[in-house]
């Protein structure tokens, strides 16, 4: 992937050519969470863009999950995007969710994987404790099933975070907002495929969440991956690239 554009609020990478796939990652994920993703998809007809969710620059009273969506939606107006396809994980399948019941008609489809919405599991019932990096380092890698996707630049991000006390207050704000905007009435009314991509070892959103999500979503195929945890794109990323693609061809007459 070419290094991140700077255009006014908006950060984001973006490769390829095409109808616009755009990848939104977790709360305390980042831009290189879909680099696979990006690189497969860039090649294969699609302009991939992989925004930066402001989670730790909005004001504290409007830092919510719909204020994230509204985010979103402000992006694919700079972008000048029509329609959009939707890939997120965990938080960012939660603002795809949000984004298609805000604004329908600006969604082509949508790919969710370990998303929040319905239920999730924070870091055990308790915040993390700060200063303690050995004990964030366990809980980042009970996120995978594939361990050595927890790198430690990885742990050592989520470790600035928790002992970043801007940053501790506004994830916590995101959770709470995620808890409260529970989505399960309003998912039957969704008149939009959903491509559901699931790790059958995800503890942070555990199995019964996808054939929930499956339930109740009309339009909606659920696949499963095993030996994956919480984040499929980065723990089984052929596999996952390859379900959406097939997907997206069988989409593209609905698109």
């Amino acid at each position: 992937m070419s290094e991140p554009v700077q255009e006014g609020k908006f950060e984001y990478l973006q490769e390829g050519t095409g109808h616009p796939i755009i990848f939104l990652h977790g709360l305390m994920g980042t831009l290189s969470n879909f680099q696979e993703q990006a690189d497969h998809f860039s090649k294969g007809g699609y302009q991939v863009t992989v925004p930066l969710l402001p989670l730790y620059s909005m004001p504290l009273a409007t830092t919510s999950v719909k204020s994230l969506t509204k985010f979103v939606r402000d992006f694919v107006d700079h972008k000048g995007y029509e329609k959009v396809i939707l890939v997120g994980n965990s938080l960012g399948g939660h603002i795809g969710l949000m984004f298609q019941k805000m604004y329908p008609q600006r969604v082509t489809g949508l790919v969710l994987t370990g998303s929040s919405g319905l239920y999730e599991a924070a870091m055990g019932n308790t915040y993390p404790r700060r200063g303690d990096r050995s004990y964030i380092a366990e809980r980042v890698r009970d996120v995978f099933h594939v361990k050595d996707v927890a790198t430690e630049e990885l742990i050592d991000n989520v470790f600035e975070i928790v002992n970043d006390r801007n940053k501790a207050i506004r994830t916590l704000a995101i959770s709470k907002s995620a808890i409260r905007h529970n989505m399960a009435e309003e998912l039957p009314s969704f008149n939009v495929p959903v491509c559901l991509i699931w790790g059958r070892q995800d503890l942070v959103t555990p199995p019964e969440v996808a054939v929930k999500f499956d339930e109740l979503l009309p339009d909606s195929e659920l696949h499963w991956l095993d030996e994956c945890g919480h984040a499929a794109m980065m723990e089984r990323p052929k596999e996952f690239n390859q379900i959406v693609s097939e997907w997206l061809d069988r989409i593209s007459p609905k698109a």
